[in-house]
């Protein structure tokens, strides 16, 4: 078990893995007795600079680094949850019945994964277009709506560069692509 400094008033300091950077955090752990979670539990207390995070499980035997850690775990993935909802309407789809929930679901889940695999290894210029929004940081982390609107700019020149050299010279075809790319933005 990590040792651990001693503070007044009880807190104490824990090294924790916290988005895969070891970090060491002012906390108070106790056992609290909790019936909707069946009894006992183990309540960690996390000291930040804004305020504090209150954090329990339901194995007393839980370490405080293990609660830690598990939760910020699990805060890596809710982004995920919050851009299929949000960008792809997760929800939203009014569909008869239960299984047909289940499936649209389901297929929300893989275009979100399909999207973010297109855009793994493509560099932050290329997914991010900032123009439209000049409030916007440029800096800023290509979000998933970014790396989606990305997506959808580059299928129509997909399908540009496939045509034939004399289709790609017509101006009404270049012409409907300019526009199509705007659509797509």
């Amino acid at each position: 078990m990590a040792r651990r400094a001693a503070h007044p008033l009880g807190w104490q300091q824990v090294p924790c893995l916290v988005y895969g950077e070891l970090v060491s955090k002012t906390i108070k752990t106790f056992l609290a007795s909790y019936r909707p979670a069946g009894g006992l539990i183990r309540v960690v207390i996390v000291k930040e600079d804004h305020g504090c995070k209150f954090f329990f499980r339901t194995d007393p035997e839980a370490t405080p680094r293990q609660i830690i850690e598990a939760f910020s775990d699990r805060a890596a993935i809710e982004q995920n949850f919050h851009d299929i909802k949000e960008v792809w309407d997760a929800g939203l789809q009014q569909v008869r019945n239960i299984w047909t929930n289940v499936a649209v679901f389901n297929l929300n889940l893989w275009v979100h994964t399909l999207v973010e695999c297109w855009a793994w290894n493509k560099p932050a210029e290329e997914i991010h277009d900032r123009h439209d929004s000049p409030w916007d940081a440029p800096d800023r982390r290509p979000s998933h709506a970014d790396r989606r609107k990305a997506l959808r700019r580059q299928t129509p020149r997909n399908e540009y560069s496939s045509l034939h050299a004399n289709q790609r010279r017509s101006s009404k075809i270049r012409l409907l692509l300019k526009r199509l790319l705007q659509l797509a933005a």
